[in-house]
Order: structure tokens, then C-alpha cells, then sequence
């Protein structure tokens, strides 16, 4: 859901954008990272949230991040990262980009999804089911990660004049810097038909399923809609979009939120959020940052990924 993240940053400036299952973890694991760290986003105020499988990860102004829901794989150890400017949730990783240029990841690393350390001058981070992407200055991309399910989500050595990247389960999408969207990776579904998209300012990559914000303010999709998740075609008035699983969430220029796909715990009922800033979909929780710093959830709360009541700007 990486261009979410980058239209936010841009417009607003630093408020970025499969389920696993059932846990045997207790709730000494579930709730990790919480403790001191979201004293030090009380005092300074959130900046940016990001919403992962089963887990939610916000940043503060002060580059200091904050993590909780499952913590199987250490995806919420992050109470000692700093300097960042923007964090990606993946599916059982997490991923901050430093204000140097340089990359974190904690998390499962089982397909090489977090070995990003010797990564330098990245402008944008985005992270996916196995692998993560990460946007250079100068344009081109970089990928790690997806040792096994070769979908070749990582072939991405040869693109140029990219603007924003996104990471879903199985494929990468691109914004070029004239409007139109370049795919990698897993090709079922229809993932790949964006040949025709043009004037396009923001992507998001979700599981099987491609979304694109028109600089009209009117968003498009492909790939699979089982679950209705590609219905996008009567939104208007958007400003950010974000994808992640079977649903596809929008923040439209008043505020408001809406959102369509798999609505099965509630991960769509966003009709009454108002005064929302940023917007973050996960697989079965939906995220959204408002505008007096507080954050807002909805959906699965099975590992405590959406009690977030204690996140609250008080500059």
C-alpha cells in the first residue's frame, strides 16, 4: 500500500499509507511494544499509521514507532527505531525507512522480506506478503524477499522514472512519473491489465487485486472481485486510497471514509468516521488517523491489532 503512504506524505505531509489464521500465542504476545512508546507518541503526536495482517504499527513526529496485535514473528519489535519518516506493516513483517535513506525490518524473514540493511537513498518503503520494495531516489526500484511463491514480485532491477511503489501478497505495482502503472509478479486475476491507466497519482497493491487513484479524484481496480473488492468505479472526491487483502478503502476530500470488499468482521464499517487524515487497510482490520491525532479501527480484534485508544495526539 505503498503510493497511500506517498500521497499522504506529499499532500499532508508525513501522515503516511491473507489472513494468518488462528494463534496458540497468549496474550503476553499479542500486545507487544506498547508500554513506554506510546507515552512518547502521546507527548508528541502521531504522524503516520500502517495496518499489517494482524498487527498495527503508527509513527510519531519524532520518528519514534509504536506496535501492537500479534507479535508472533516480531513484527511489533520496534520501541527502539528512530529517526523514521515512514513504516510499511507487511503480513508478518514491518518496515520503517530512516530519515538517512537507510531501511529496518523486524519480523519474519523466513523468505528474505527484511534483508534490506545494505539499502541506501530510499525515498519510499512498501511492505507485502514475502517481499519488500523499496522506492531510490533517483527513480529506480529495489526489491527483497520472495524466496519461495516466485511470482517474480521482485523483478523490478529494470524499472525507471518511478514515482511511488506498492507491495501486495504476490505482486508489485508502479507509478511512473507520467501517470501510468507498471506491474510485476503474480499474473492470475487480472493483476496485470493496467496498460490503459493513465493520469493515475496513487497505487495500492492488495491480495489478488490492483487500485489506482485518477488525478481526477475517481479510482479504478482489477484482478479479482469476489468479494466485491474492485467496485470502485462510482468513488469520486478521493484523495488517498489503500488495498490489502479482499478490500479496497478510500479518504475522500471531506474527511469521510468509504470502503468495499470482505466485510465479514466488520472491516468495512467505515461509513461514520469523519475528520480522517490518513487511511491504512489490513487483512482484516482497517485503520485511519484523524485529524486531532487520535486513530481509529474497525474489523478483527482477535490479537489486540486494533486498541489504539491509548494513541492520542496531545501537543
Amino acid at each position: 500500500m505503498r503510493k497511500v503512504s506517498f500521497l499522504i506524505v506529499a499532500c499532508i505531509v508525513l501522515f503516511s499509507i491473507c489472513p494468518l489464521g488462528k494463534s496458540d500465542k497468549t496474550n503476553s504476545d499479542v500486545q507487544a511494544n506498547v508500554e513506554d512508546t506510546s507515552e512518547s507518541i502521546n507527548k508528541t503526536g502521531i504522524g503516520a499509521v500502517s495496518a499489517g495482517s494482524n498487527h498495527t504499527v503508527a509513527l510519531n513526529k519524532s520518528g519514534k514507532v509504536v506496535a501492537i496485535g500479534s507479535n508472533e514473528y516480531g513484527q511489533c519489535d520496534v520501541s527502539d527505531w528512530i529517526n523514521i519518516i515512514e513504516v510499511s506493516a507487511g503480513t508478518w513483517h514491518t518496515v520503517g525507512l530512516r530519515i538517512t535513506g537507510s531501511v529496518v525490518a523486524v519480523g519474519s524473514n523466513e523468505y528474505g522480506q527484511c534483508n534490506v540493511e545494505d539499502w541506501e537513498n530510499i525515498i519510499a518503503v512498501s511492505a507485502g506478503r514475502n517481499h519488500t520494495v523499496g522506492l531510490k531516489y533517483d527513480g529506480t526500484v529495489v526489491a527483497a524477499g520472495g524466496w519461495e511463491y516466485k511470482y517474480g514480485q521482485c523483478d523490478v532491477s529494470d524499472w525507471t522514472n518511478i514515482t511511488a511503489v506498492s507491495a501486495g501478497d504476490f505482486h508489485t505495482v508502479g507509478l511512473r512519473s507520467d501517470g501510468t502503472v507498471v506491474t510485476t509478479g503474480k499474473k492470475a486475476d487480472g493483476l496485470w491489465d493496467v496498460g490503459g491507466w493513465t493520469d493515475v497519482i496513487a497505487i495500492s497493491a492488495g491480495d489478488s487485486h490492483t487500485v489506482a487513484l485518477k488525478s481526477d479524484g475517481t479510482v479504478v481496480a482489477v484482478g479479482n472481485n469476489e468479494h466485491g473488492q474492485c467496485d470502485v468505479s462510482e468513488w469520486t472526491d478521493i484523495v488517498a486510497i489503500s488495498a490489502k487483502g479482499t478490500k479496497t478503502v478510500g479518504l475522500k476530500s471531506d474527511g469521510t471514509v468509504v470502503a468495499t470488499g470482505f466485510n465479514f468482521r466488520g472491516e468495512c464499517d467505515v461509513s461514520e468516521w469523519t475528520n480522517v487524515m490518513a487511511i491504512s487497510a489490513g487483512d482484516g482490520h482497517t485503520v485511519a488517523l484523524k485529524a486531532d491525532g487520535t486513530v481509529i479501527t474497525t474489523g478483527d480484534n482477535e490479537f489486540g491489532q486494533c486498541e489504539v485508544s491509548s494513541w492520542i495526539n496531545v501537543e
